[in-house]
């Protein structure tokens, strides 16, 4: 009885694969020629033009610790700037980084449309320069006037709590910013916070005088 069972179910598998062979075989190439493509595309297109994209940043990354901040952006005659890399080299790493590096150029000369543009179009996950570039972002929504938008990238530039040179750095920021904002509230949390988890930081010494402006007197 269960050899009988057990060819009838074979039967039924057969005949179910007889019916549908055509799509069955097309999904399976159509997965098939997916994997190859990716395998393809991995290491014969995108590892060749990651190296490219690394070797071409790094020479820009030497302008930009040079404090040549145009030949930085927009290269020489051998060598392209952030700005190229950008959409020369679009999907890879350096790409991404070179936003990064374009939006601090743009921050540092004075060009904050700019260098809010390239920093949004950065995308920190995975760096060592996410909490950097919110702080970037942060004070270039400020040199516009958004004091709004300046608050909300200075909270994502401090939201690691361990980072001791960072996140004081831009909580003051934040801090400020809602001063202008007449956040007062908002403003002496910051200020408090700074004081008892950041005693130690830079970003400290003032707080006591600051949250006295607040009248918020002693702890």
């Amino acid at each position: 009885m269960s050899t009988t069972n057990e060819l009838s179910a074979l039967e039924k598998i057969q005949a179910a694969y007889e019916t549908n062979k055509k799509r069955i075989n097309t999904i399976t190439t159509v997965v098939l020629l997916a994997v190859v493509g990716f395998v393809v595309y991995t290491n014969f297109i995108l590892k060749p033009k990651e190296n490219k994209a690394a070797t071409a940043l790094s020479y820009a990354q030497q302008f930009f610790a040079m404090d040549s901040l145009n030949l930085a952006l927009n290269g020489d005659n051998t060598h392209p700037g952030f700005i190229k890399i950008t959409k020369k080299f679009s999907g890879t790493k350096s790409a991404n980084l070179a936003h990064y590096y374009a939006g601090v150029c743009y921050l540092r000369t004075g060009e904050f449309k700019k260098a809010i543009s390239e920093l949004e179009a950065f995308n920190g996950k995975g760096t060592a320069f996410a909490s950097m570039a919110k702080g970037c972002l942060g004070d270039a929504y400020m040199e516009t006037n958004n004091t709004q938008k300046a608050i909300e990238n200075y909270m994502d530039a401090s939201a690691n709590k361990a980072d001791e040179v960072i996140t004081p750095m831009y909580l003051l920021r934040a801090a400020m910013a809602n001063e202008i904002a007449k956040n007062t509230e908002e403003a002496k949390r910051l200020y408090i916070e700074i004081r008892d988890q950041y005693a130690t930081s830079p970003q400290a010494r003032d707080v006591e005088k600051n949250l006295a402006r607040l009248g918020e007197l002693g702890n």
